[in-house]
C-alpha cells in the first residue's frame, strides 16, 4: 500500500506517495493543467529535499494529474502584475522558485522519471527534461512556448534540451515555439518510450522497479559521471571513472554482483 513519504506531510498542490522504494510526486492542480503558481513551486521544493534525504525511496516518478503534465508558469497569477509601468524581476524567480528544482533533481543520487502524461509546456517541458528518463504518453506534447511571451527556455531547457536532441532541433524547439508530438519527441530522443495513456504509470513502475532493484551506489555514482561527461575533457572524466570506480568496488552490492554470478543465483541488492 503506498503511504505518505513523510507522515503527517500535506501539500495543497502536490501528492507524494511511496510505496515499494519508488516514490510517486503528482502535480495536483489538474483545473489549471498542473501550472505552476508559488505554493506548487514552494511545496516542489520541499518535497525534492525530504525524498533526496529519505534512504528508503530509491527511484522518484513525476506525474501530473487529469490531463496534463505541466502547462508552465500560471499565467493567472499575473494579471494583476502585468500592468503599464511593470518591470518583472523574472531572474530573482527563477533563481529562488525554479533553479533549486532543477538542480535538486539533476544532482539527487537516484534516478528520476518523468512520466509525461500530457503537455509539458514552457517551464513544465522543462521539468520533464530535467529529469533522467522520460516515458511519455501518447497524448503527451512537449512545447518550448517560450518565445510565444518574448522571453527565452529556462529552467535548465537550454541546458538539457540540446544534451537531447542535438542542437539543430533544440534551435527548432526554441525559436518557433511549435509543439512536439510524443511520436516525433521519441524520433528525436527527446523521451526513451512512447505508450498508451492507460498504460503509462504501469510501464514507469516497471522501469522505477527494475532500477530499484539494481545497486543505488552504482547507480548514482553512473548518473553523476553521465551528467559531468559534457563539462570534462577525455582525461578528467577517465580520472573521474577511476574515482568513481574506486569507490563503487568497495560497495556491498559489488561484492555481492560478483558472489551471485560465480554462485550463479540472482543478486540481491541492498542499496549499500
Amino acid at each position: 500500500m503506498a503511504t505518505a513519504t513523510a507522515p503527517g506531510t500535506t501539500y495543497e498542490t502536490l501528492t507524494v506517495e511511496t510505496a515499494d522504494h519508488i516514490c510517486t510526486i503528482t502535480l495536483n492542480r489538474p483545473d489549471t493543467y498542473n501550472a505552476f503558481n508559488d505554493a506548487l513551486t514552494t511545496e516542489l521544493q520541499d518535497a525534492l529535499k525530504m525524498i533526496e534525504r529519505d534512504a528508503e525511496v530509491r527511484v522518484l516518478i513525476i506525474t501530473g494529474a487529469g490531463k496534463a503534465f505541466s502547462s508552465g508558469q500560471d499565467l493567472g497569477d499575473l494579471k494583476k502584475k502585468y500592468v503599464p509601468g511593470h518591470v518583472p524581476a523574472l531572474g530573482d524567480d527563477l533563481r529562488k522558485r525554479y533553479n533549486p528544482i532543477v538542480k535538486r533533481i539533476r544532482n539527487m543520487n537516484k534516478p528520476v522519471i518523468a512520466a509525461v502524461n500530457g503537455v509539458a509546456a514552457g517551464a513544465g517541458c522543462s521539468l520533464a527534461l530535467a529529469c533522467d528518463l522520460r516515458i511519455a504518453s501518447t497524448q503527451a506534447t512537449f512545447i518550448e512556448v517560450f518565445i510565444n511571451v518574448g522571453l527565452i527556455p529556462d529552467s535548465a531547457s537550454t541546458f538539457t534540451l540540446p544534451r537531447l536532441v542535438g542542437l539543430g532541433r533544440a534551435f527548432e524547439m526554441c525559436m518557433t515555439g511549435n509543439k512536439v508530438t510524443a511520436e516525433d519527441a521519441e524520433r528525436y530522443g527527446l523521451v526513451n518510450a512512447v505508450v498508451e495513456s492507460n498504460a503509462l504509470l504501469d510501464e514507469a513502475n516497471a522501469l522505477a522497479q527494475r532500477l530499484a532493484s539494481l545497486p543505488g551506489k552504482g547507480i548514482a555514482l553512473t548518473k553523476r559521471l553521465l551528467n559531468q561527461s559534457f563539462e570534462n575533457d577525455l582525461d578528467a572524466q577517465l580520472e573521474a571513472e577511476a574515482f568513481a570506480q574506486e569507490t563503487a568496488g568497495r560497495t556491498e552490492d559489488h561484492f555481492e554482483g560478483v558472489s551471485a554470478f560465480i554462485e550463479k543465483r540472482k543478486p540481491e541488492f541492498k542499496g549499500r
